[in-house]
Order: structure tokens, then sequence, then C-alpha cells
């Protein structure tokens, strides 16, 4: 039986996230007139860091939970459908990889599967929030697991910033492990920062953004094609994935390459070693594989014809 917590939010009614006694019920005004609930076993963690709240609690079916200002970020049971295609949907789709940055992100998990490519040489990470790399150190360690690699240079502060001061042409990859576009994470759905992060691309570089969902956010998702296709000369793609524990169940990203190397994002040229000298303390992959990242890039009729409007 689920311990009856005492824990509870009576503006609940006003569309914020509450704990009830034994569930957990993610409600927000970026998806009003909906929530999705969970089972709550045992709350291990709730504190406030200094700009957001942070919860992890153990929930009856999806394993451990990360909760940041009310709304789901990873759960144990799903996170690898959406670590493993933000991640490999842009390191697939480029030959050999060598310096690759990660803004947000600060669970590890996709350092997890960055560091499964061998030819990567330089992983940087810029999290805002320090506590969460702290909190999955402590709860996550399947996803913290990512921190240990040698090739992996933490940084503590904000991305945007950050990549504002990184020397023209740096990475040959940027990813975008971002929160929804309210709080701190804002910021990074704005025309500005595409601009940051074309000017830290090569060539032919490449990123990958978390970009909403296409049942809740079409009006979101059509700023951000809008945006990336006046800032980005090269390939512009939007894929999706599913996630259950996220609204609506799926998530979608945004990919994106600089003028350069002509780069497919529907095919993907880079194959994961999975036998290979990185990835033997990661385990196998759970989610992604070649057939998955061309299918992720099929849109439903309705969210194709929005998108490809915006590539007039």
């Amino acid at each position: 039986m689920a311990e009856q917590n005492s824990v509870s939010d009576s503006s609940a009614s006003n569309g914020i996230s509450s704990v009830i006694p034994g569930w957990f019920s993610e409600m927000s005004p970026m998806w009003p007139g909906e929530a999705h609930s969970l089972k709550v076993e045992k709350i291990l963690l709730q504190q406030k860091s200094q700009y957001q709240n942070v919860m992890v609690f153990e929930s009856a079916t999806y394993g451990k939970v990360l909760v940041l200002d009310g709304v789901i970020q990873v759960t144990e049971r799903d996170e690898c459908a959406y670590q493993e295609m933000i991640t490999h949907l842009p390191l697939g789709s480029i030959p050999n990889p060598k310096k690759v940055l990660v803004i947000g992100g600060g669970d590890g998990g996709v350092l997890r599967e960055v560091s499964r490519y061998s030819s990567v040489e330089q992983i940087d990470i810029c999290e805002i929030d320090g506590m969460v790399v702290d909190v999955s150190k402590q709860f996550f360690p399947a996803l913290a697991v990512g921190f240990e690699d040698p090739r992996v240079n933490v940084h503590i502060g904000d991305g945007v910033a950050f990549l504002k001061a990184v020397p023209e042409g740096t990475y040959d990859a940027v990813i975008v492990d971002s929160s929804d576009p309210i709080g701190p994470a804002q910021e990074l759905f704005e025309k500005p920062f595409f601009a940051s992060v074309a000017k830290a691309l090569r060539p032919g570089g490449v990123v990958c953004t978390q970009a909403e969902s296409i049942w809740l956010h079409m009006h979101i998702i059509e700023d951000i094609v809008s945006n990336c296709r006046q800032i980005f000369k090269g390939s512009v793609n939007y894929a999706w994935t599913t996630v259950p524990t996220y609204p609506s169940g799926v998530i979608g990203f945004m990919l994106c390459s600089t003028e350069g190397p002509a780069v497919d994002f529907k095919h993907p040229v880079n194959p994961i070693d999975e036998n290979g000298t990185h990835s033997k303390a990661k385990g196998p992959l759970k989610f992604y594989n070649p057939e998955i990242h061309t299918a992720s890039f099929c849109l439903p009729s309705f969210a194709k014809k929005i998108i490809d409007s915006k590539s007039k």
C-alpha cells in the first residue's frame, strides 16, 4: 500500500501539480484541462534550490521519479526513450563527432549516451542548477553514471551566458536538454539563443533541442521551426518520440545543422558500437535503433502540414 504522504497542495485547482495522499498529479497551464497521475510509494526528497522546487519520489510503476517545479523530468522506467533519442538523433547523423556541448541535462542521462561514442574527445555540460546534479548522483545512479566519464567537463551556470562566451565553431554538436519554456528555461526557446548555438557550431555542426509535444504545443513548435529556419542554413527537421510520463505521452526534438557539409538527419551515418570500451558501464541501448531513428521523422498529417508550411 502506498505511504499516505502528508504533503498536499490546495492550489491544484489552479493548474499547479500536487501530491495528495498516495498520488502525484502533474498539472500545468501548459496543458490545461488534463493531468497525469502516478501512485506514490514514498517521497524521498523535497527541497527548494536557488532556481526551482526539487522533488524525488518512488512511484508504484515507473521507479524513482525526478520532478522540477511540479513537472516530471525523468523516471527510471522510461528515461531511455528521451535520453537515447535526444542524443543519438544528432550524433548518429554526423561522422566522428569530437566536441559535444550539453545545455541542461543535469541528471546525467545525455552525458551517459554521448559517452558511448569513442570518437568524442570532449564533453562539456552547462547546467544552471547544481542541486539537480547532486540529486541525480544520489538517487539516479544509472543516469548520473554519465558524470563519471573523464571526457566530461561540468560547468554550473547559465547556458545562455556560457554559449555567448564560446569561441566560434567550437563544437560538432550541441544538445539542449531543457525543461519547458517557463521559468529558467524560457530563454532556451528564443531566437537569440539559437543564434548563439549556430555560432558555437562548426560548419555542418548539429543541434538537437527539446521541442515540446505535437499534441499540446503546436503554437510553440511553429515559433521554434520559424526561428530555426531563419538561423540555421543547413537542414532543419522535427522528430518525436514516445515518453509515457510526459504530458500527452510524446515529446519532440528540433534538429538543425549549420551551413557546410550536408547533414541528412533521417538516415544515420554513425552507428553506435554498443560493445565498445566506453559502452560497457552503461549497458545496452533500450530504445534507440537505426529504424526508430528514421521513423521518428515521420509526422502525423496535422503536424506535418504546419511544420512544412514554415519551410516555405
